[in-house]
């Protein structure tokens, strides 16, 4: 009977269907490395959440045959370790870009529309800010989708539901097989020039996709929104471009550290919407990726996993 270790709090609708199958599973409800170690030794599987997994702790996992991501993002697991052991990394699929897309929406319109301005005007009384006129509609506005896959595409269908013009950059993508929804944008400099918002939705990259350069080729109206990955964006350019008024608005649910320490450069600011990386844990994608992290295990060992979920199959044996 396999034995799996679930590192990281789950919807109790994963942990019944564990209960319910023929395993056994020790459960860390703490989302760390250190607090999962010791479980490591007896678990045939790991069923893990955002903490890292690193070499290290996979040296530990003497019986480990199988790893399952609670997500679809994997930077925090040292692949390369689990390739030299043959070890199999699963991601959950299409699961959560329903979720993404709709809060990449939300920080567009609250960007848009200086949400937390507002807000912070309504609650100490200054019933006059509103005369200032510092919001704007997104209707008739240009979007520029930054990585045209699932979650880029629903976001496409969201914002024209808004009457936005939907265009969309990804070099991944060959023209002949562009998605429907959005226009196909193939000079990111100029598309960038021309955005009223611009949404991100790549994998991470070495660099920054958007620092000072290219804020400073953009609307000084425009908004800029980062549901994706931390560090795709450069934090510090972008609130010298806020603070400045060089752009108009920023929606950031991801960070290059997390969480972001007290000195953040963009707590100070009003023209900025933050989130704490909870676009994907609504309670409904929360129990769909729960389930879908514990049938990729439980279908692995009845040998019936799809290879269409596993990461890193052209590294195995």
């Amino acid at each position: 009977m396999p034995h799996l270790l679930v590192a990281g709090k789950l919807h109790p609708s994963g942990l019944e269907l564990l209960r319910q199958a023929p395993v056994t599973f020790d459960y860390v409800v703490e989302i760390s490395e250190p607090s999962y170690q010791a479980f490591l030794p007896k678990a045939d599987a790991l069923v893990i959440r955002t903490q890292p997994l690193s070499a290290g702790s996979i040296a530990k996992a003497r019986r480990l045959k199988i790893v399952s991501r609670h997500g679809v993002g994997y930077d925090a697991v040292d692949v390369p370790a689990l390739n030299a052991r043959g070890v199999p990394l699963c991601i959950v699929g299409d699961v959560n870009s329903s979720g993404v897309a709709e809060h990449a929406m939300m920080l567009i319109l609250a960007a848009t529309h200086r949400l937390i301005a507002a807000d912070r005007a309504t609650r100490a009384g200054d019933w006059g800010w509103r005369n200032g006129l510092q919001t704007r509609e997104v209707a008739g506005k240009r979007l520029l989708i930054l990585g045209f896959g699932r979650i880029g595409q629903k976001l496409a269908g969201l914002a024209r539901a808004f009457g936005m013009e939907v265009h969309a950059h990804d070099p991944y993508i060959p023209a002949k097989h562009w998605p429907e929804g959005a226009l196909c944008a193939t000079d990111l400099a100029a598309a960038l020039a021309v955005a009223d918002a611009v949404s991100l939705h790549l994998p991470r990259a070495d660099r920054a996709v958007i620092g000072a350069a290219e804020l400073a080729v953009m609307k000084p109206t425009a908004v800029v929104v980062n549901t994706a990955r931390g560090g795709l964006v450069d934090e510090v350019a972008l609130a010298d471009a806020l603070r400045a008024g060089r752009l108009g608005g920023a929606g950031i649910e991801v960070f290059s550290a997390e969480p972001p320490g007290p000195e953040h450069p963009l707590f100070g600011l009003d023209q900025a919407v933050l989130t704490p990386h909870n676009a994907a844990l609504t309670v409904e994608c929360a129990e769909r990726m729960a389930i879908a992290s514990v049938r990729n295990v439980l279908d692995f060992f009845a040998g019936k996993l799809d290879p269409a979920l596993i990461v890193n199959k052209d590294h195995l044996k």
